[in-house]
């Protein structure tokens, strides 16, 4: 087994030390620091998400093996070039005003850290005006809100309509998420796209930033 295969296998059995382990030698044995993410980190979220979408593992394994990868990030993110940085898309998510849930929340912030994004967490309880102002601020390829509250799913749209009316609408894609939710709900508000889940967003995610 290779040292990618190590890191990948430590990444997907949630195993924190050995992945900081494995990832400081290779630094030290020169390996790119873009491809200890690329081979290896983001390889060991390629052998979960398949495995949470199939209903093999489940959203405390996932958030554990997610926990493991930040922990490698985290080493590695210092090292990347300037380029290596250019080529990540910046992605802003948050739980709309008025909602605190924030479960499935950091569930897609770590599973689209684990696609390559430069996620820009803006919590929960977010207001438009909030949001308006980290794309302002970000300038991000993709907005996800989520809402796990009935009452709370409007705010999505007064959400979208205050991006609209800041002139930023056709400068980001939305896409929405949350227990409540359904996809006839999302094309009404004007969302580009619902998620079913936190796989499903990175994946639609992914292919947002493969067709622009």
């Amino acid at each position: 087994m290779s040292n990618f295969e190590k890191l990948a296998e430590a990444v997907y059995q949630g195993d924190d030390l050995e992945v900081k382990t494995i990832t400081q030698g290779m630094i030290a044995a020169g390996v790119k620091p873009m491809e200890i993410v690329s081979k290896g980190l983001l390889a060991g979220m390629d052998i979960v998400a398949p495995k949470f979408k199939a209903g093999e593992m489940f959203i405390p394994e996932v958030m554990m093996s997610a926990k493991a990868l930040s922990e490698g990030l985290s080493i590695v993110k210092p090292l990347l070039s300037a380029e290596d940085s250019a080529n990540v898309s910046t992605f802003v998510m948050g739980t709309v005003k008025g909602d605190l849930h924030d479960i499935g929340k950091n569930l897609v912030v770590m599973l689209l850290e684990s696609g390559g994004f430069n996620v820009v967490d803006l919590g929960v309880d977010v207001t438009p005006e909030a949001f308006v102002e980290a794309i302002k601020e970000h300038k991000p390829r993709i907005v996800g809100m989520c809402a796990l509250l009935t009452t709370t799913m409007m705010a999505m749209q007064d959400t979208i309509d205050a991006i609209t009316e800041a002139g930023l609408r056709d400068k980001v894609k939305v896409l929405v998420g949350g227990a409540p939710l359904y996809p006839e709900f999302a094309e009404k508000i004007g969302a580009d796209g619902y998620c079913v889940d936190a796989v499903s967003c990175k994946e639609m995610s992914a292919k947002i930033v493969a067709n622009n």
